[in-house]
């Protein structure tokens, strides 16, 4: 059965607290939509229903644009980094959206909003703007409440998931997921609930500001473009597992476009792992993949298929992935 949308959410996320959820007013925004949110709204409005619950559920579509293939095609468009033409083999195209189609849900009534592709961020600066009342020109405010959803959308890569100082870093096997309360003015304060593992500091928090960024100054999304080369990220005292306040957000309008996910056919991939053991194994390893690959290529000969596109040998263990920092004579 293919779903299209993040079965965990509805079986493993929802289903559980559903009454809770319910009983408490908690609101819930999710893209676990995927490429299927009605299907996903559906199976949600069916485990409230089971539960007895009364749940008002809004789906945010829009982000599909297949249906304007042609006409995207015929604009020209092209690849974003590469600056590659429109593939013939276009398989899928989605839109990221913003913060509005969220907020405004949640100005009706909904108590669970569930998207499509919508940029991460997006999905904490909707109720900040549904809560807060942020004007559309608010510009430093809308950076604020980006940079709240962008340094806790990877959830514990902020508590210490991916810190360079893992070894500062207490009990990841019971890590904490971050926990954000945002003011009206934008200044925010990030923690974790207490008793759990994982950490907030400086640290750990300034790395994952800067995770996947490209332009500090220039942020693009949809409601705004952020500069967050301004921001401070102080250290608050007393927490348990660690707090910071984080400021000094600036924005300014967005730009005129949509940043768009597309996919498309170009061929197959494959990965073949294969242990070698004993003296020489290094020498072995290599030996033995230029093998694989002189075979298959025959093959190919004989078939009248291509050469490989990309071929990629790595001998874990003998360095390799270290590059130019590679201990040469390493062979185990």
């Amino acid at each position: 059965q293919v779903l299209g949308y993040t079965p965990d959410f509805i079986s493993a996320a929802m289903a559980p607290y559903i009454k809770d959820i319910h009983r408490k007013g908690v609101r819930v925004i999710s893209n676990a939509g995927g490429i299927n949110p009605l299907a996903c709204a559906a199976a949600l409005q069916e485990v409230a229903k089971k539960a007895d619950v009364d749940l008002k559920i809004a789906v945010v579509a829009g982000d599909d644009l297949m249906s304007e293939k042609e006409n995207l095609k015929g604009a020209g468009i092209t690849d974003l980094e590469s600056g590659k033409q429109f593939p013939e083999s276009i398989h899928s195209m989605n839109v990221y959206l913003g913060a509005r189609p969220i907020s405004r849900a949640l100005d009706l009534g909904a108590d669970i909003v569930v998207t499509g592709r919508c940029v991460d961020s997006g999905i904490v600066l909707g109720p900040l703007i549904h809560s807060f009342g942020w004007n559309r020109d608010e510009f430093d405010l809308l950076a604020a409440g980006s940079l709240a959803g962008h340094l806790i959308e990877c959830g514990a890569q902020c508590t210490g998931g991916i810190f360079t100082d893992w070894h500062a870093v207490p009990d990841w096997h019971n890590i904490g997921f971050p926990i954000v309360e945002c003011s009206s003015e934008g200044d925010f304060i990030l923690s974790k609930p207490p008793d759990t593992g994982g950490l907030i500091s400086f640290g750990t928090v300034a790395e994952q500001l800067v995770y996947e960024l490209g332009n500090p100054q220039r942020y693009l999304l949809p409601d705004v473009t952020c500069d967050f080369s301004e921001v401070s990220i102080t250290e608050i005292p007393g927490f348990d597992g660690g707090a910071v306040k984080v400021c000094g957000a600036k924005g300014s309008p967005p730009s005129t476009f949509y940043k768009v996910n597309a996919t498309y056919l170009d061929g197959f991939r494959a990965t073949a792992v294969c242990p070698v053991g004993g003296p020489k194994a290094v020498q072995k390893g290599k030996r033995t993949a230029e093998s694989i690959l002189q075979r298959t290529r025959l093959i190919f000969s004989q078939l009248g298929y291509e050469d490989y596109s990309a071929v990629n040998i790595q001998v874990l263990g003998s360095e390799d992935t270290y590059g130019p920092h590679a201990r040469r004579s390493i062979d185990g």
